[in-house]
């Protein structure tokens, strides 16, 4: 390898490409190339750097040792390049039509979505919103994949590469059909604890922030589901007598569309808080700025039902 002085940079747009997709098609797909193109492509790079850079594997293809000390510089690079070009080129709302990828938490999208959809329809009717699934589990490797500009939900602290902005500060309510047992009289540790709860759970994890609080001070409770989808949720609570524990927001929504009962639960909640996060390769892109102050005005927006958020606030 006799350094970077005679290879065509584009190349690297094409090895960028398959060493995120790792499938020679989908980075075809991704570049707007025809298939022998990107192949012809690698085949020079290979020359180039004398290494094979990608092993055919059954469905894609494999980088090798050289490929991956590559990938995340060379990702970097290109990445620069592309904010420092946009950070030049002027972004007016009124008429862009770029695709806006978001990865939202379940709850984030139900919360923020209507009015920020709302929002984008006025100031910016040719843009195009597109919503992915993020949580705890999955959040870092769609924003580094370049699946999602940005990533809204109760996420963990991100590495130093990550900006934070934090919103929407939530407390817990408990959530049953009406005429349930516990829909009238004290609500006490024992009588929450008494009855199956329903839990709501993407990742399939069947311990919620309920379950800690419960644990503090000897307690805990039965599940009687676990369901990955918030759709699901007020048929389950009206033909059972499962109860459930949501952020307030939510539950109050829910309770007006189904008619469900809401109490405040026997313990004290522990409010989370929707953090917002983004690499900061994107910090100086006009459009991703627009978007960013876009979201902190709709998250501002969106009051705090009335008498359910009490109690200290906990930063995740």
């Amino acid at each position: 390898m006799a350094g970077i002085g005679g290879l065509d940079l584009n190349l690297l747009r094409v090895f960028d490409a398959v060493a995120r997709e790792r499938h020679v098609t989908r980075a075809a797909e991704r570049l707007n190339l025809s298939q022998p193109a990107v192949s012809n492509a690698l085949a020079r790079l290979r020359l180039a750097l004398g290494d094979e850079l990608f092993l055919r594997r059954p469905g894609g293809v494999e980088p090798t040792a050289l490929a991956l000390s590559l990938a995340a510089p060379v990702a970097e690079a290109l990445d620069r390049i592309a904010a420092a070009i946009s950070a030049q080129a002027p972004f007016d709302p009124a008429t862009t039509t770029r695709v806006f990828v978001l990865a939202f938490s379940e709850y984030a999208e139900a919360v923020l979505a209507p009015p920020l959809l709302a929002r984008i329809t006025q100031e910016a009717p040719h843009a195009l919103l597109a919503i992915r699934h993020a949580d705890r589990t999955n959040w870092e490797a769609l924003l580094e994949a370049d699946g999602a500009e940005l990533a809204l939900g109760v996420l963990p602290e991100p590495p130093a590469l990550y900006t934070r902005l934090r919103l929407l500060p939530e407390g817990f309510c408990t959530v049953m059909r009406p005429g349930h047992p516990l829909a009238e009289g004290a609500l006490t540790i024992e009588r929450f604890t008494s009855v199956p709860h329903l839990l709501h759970s993407p990742n399939g994890s069947r311990s919620g922030a309920i379950d800690e609080m419960l644990a503090e001070i000897g307690h805990s409770r039965r599940l009687g589901a676990v369901v990955a989808h918030l759709s699901a949720v007020p048929e389950i609570l009206l033909r059972t007598d499962m109860i459930m524990n949501l952020s307030s927001r939510l539950a109050v929504r829910l309770a007006e569309v189904h008619g469900l009962v809401i109490r405040d639960p026997p313990v004290a909640p522990r409010h989370t808080r929707l953090s917002l996060l983004f690499h900061r390769r994107f910090e100086a892109d006009p459009g991703h700025a627009w978007m960013r102050r876009l979201l902190l005005a709709v998250a501002r927006e969106v009051d705090p039902p009335s008498g359910l958020l009490t109690g200290p606030d906990l930063m995740e």
